[in-house]
């Protein structure tokens, strides 16, 4: 249970009666597939799998390419790599067969499991936002054995995928919120790309692609030990930052 302390939603830090009420997010607004949990050695083995049987090869560092890539983009890159099947096809065939190894064996990242606990005992809003199909993103809620979120957007929701910033002002939307009062919680640059462009309070935890510090969004290197507290933390450091131009917003190398 929350500790016995103060909180409101919003931006400002206020003292009432001596005690310190403290900036909580609107809502909390989760990126799934290296976020919340790590199925990118479940992508990284299908896309394997598929490319080696039209005669391709696929490494390891081929499938790094596509972290954080939405699943139409990646479907590109595979065609171009040798699949012969229709992009809606590769995209059909690779969440099938990821969605199978999930709902036996899913990854937390470390502190991911404990921080949305946490959110829930506070009653803050979450959200899943997701880059893959929505038959994906419900197995793995399905798969977390309690009630994780209140919505999720996924990447068949939405006419334009990470880093263009529409999942994640859907999801504010949905959630009847200001984006500027929510915090996103990435690991890709175009993740973290379509949420600071999107307005909200952008946390990256870098796990198979490096993140640089700076660039409109907060670094950590892992949820473990994190709290609601240093998310308030965040958000006040955002509400108080300047706005940022276009010109220094994160860019991810590959358009999704």
């Amino acid at each position: 249970m929350p500790p016995e302390r103060r909180y409101a939603v919003g931006v400002e830090r206020v003292r009432v009666e001596s005690l310190v009420v403290t900036t909580l997010p609107a809502a909390v607004l989760w990126d799934m597939d290296g976020t919340l949990v790590d199925t990118e050695p479940h992508w990284m083995r299908a896309e394997t799998a598929l490319v080696e049987s039209f005669g391709g090869v696929w490494t390891h560092e081929d499938g790094l390419t596509l972290v954080g890539n939405g699943l139409w983009a990646s479907a590109v890159i595979l065609q171009a790599r040798g699949v012969e099947m229709e992009a809606m096809d590769i995209v059909d065939w690779l969440s099938d067969r990821v969605h199978s190894e999930v709902r036996t064996d899913l990854t937390w990242r470390p502190g991911a499991q404990e921080l949305l606990r946490e959110l829930r005992d506070y009653g803050i809003p979450t959200a899943l936002v997701t880059s893959s199909l929505r038959k994906l993103a419900n197995g793995v809620v399905d798969a977390m054995g309690f009630s994780a979120f209140d919505i999720i957007v996924a990447g068949d929701d939405v006419t334009e995928n990470k880093p263009h910033p529409e999942a994640y002002l859907r999801a504010a939307e949905l959630l009847d919120v200001n984006i500027a009062d929510c915090v996103a919680i990435e690991d890709s640059l175009p993740g973290v790309a379509s949420a600071v462009s999107a307005g909200a309070c952008t946390v990256g935890i870098p796990l198979h692609s490096p993140l640089s510090t700076g660039n409109g969004y907060h670094l950590w290197p892992t949820l473990a030990g994190r709290t609601v507290s240093d998310l308030g933390d965040l958000l006040e450091l955002h509400a108080s930052a300047p706005p940022l131009s276009a010109s220094v917003l994160p860019r991810s190398k590959d358009p999704v």
